[in-house]
């Protein structure tokens, strides 16, 4: 029983977690053990969004994917590769926010004789910065998709922790793709 309980709970922690696999999709008649070989499309991004940590972040993304393809049997090449990889990024501030409830804000305020008032009101109680990375995997040679995949999750406050969360979102989504890991 207590065995049965543990893995509840560990399913249900598992469950609860902020990054969470948005869609993966192989194109038409793609045979992903066909090829062998991988690189990098070139990431551009300019003007004044972009922040000073967006070379190191991109680094980060580019081991975590480099280590999840040569698990599934492909090696890294920047000499002529058969597929290239493109790395979508969208980092979005979101609100938390609660609505005030009687039961959870109390009494109303005294606002006047005889004058009681009380409202809901959506109030904010945090903000946070969502990740989403869209990873497309192209024949080189035909430049046409074979696999992509969205994977999306909460950034970190703590520099320290982007790695390790990259690596989790990045392995999850590889989780899905169609070519298994080798043994």
């Amino acid at each position: 029983m207590k065995k049965y309980l543990i893995v509840s709970l560990i399913l249900l922690l598992a469950g609860c977690s902020g990054t969470r696999v948005l869609h993966t999709e192989t194109g038409d008649n793609a045979d992903l053990t066909r090829y062998q070989s991988f690189d990098f499309f070139q990431v551009k991004a300019s003007g004044d969004t972009v922040s000073a940590l967006f070379t190191e972040r991109i680094n980060v993304l580019k081991e975590a994917i480099t280590v999840e393809m040569e698990r599934r049997g492909y090696h890294y090449t920047t000499n002529h590769p058969q597929l290239l990889v493109n790395i979508g990024i969208r980092i979005k501030e979101e609100v938390q926010t609660r609505e005030t409830d009687w039961r959870t804000d109390g009494a109303p305020r005294y606002i006047g004789q005889r004058n009681y008032s009380w409202k809901s009101e959506v109030i904010e109680v945090g903000r946070y910065h969502e990740g989403t990375v869209a990873i497309h995997l192209v024949d080189a040679a035909e430049n046409k998709m074979v696999w992509r995949g969205i994977v999306r999750g909460i950034v970190p406050e703590n520099q320290k922790n982007v790695q390790a969360e990259v690596q989790k979102g990045i392995s999850m989504l590889f989780d899905k793709f169609p070519v298994p890991k080798k043994q």
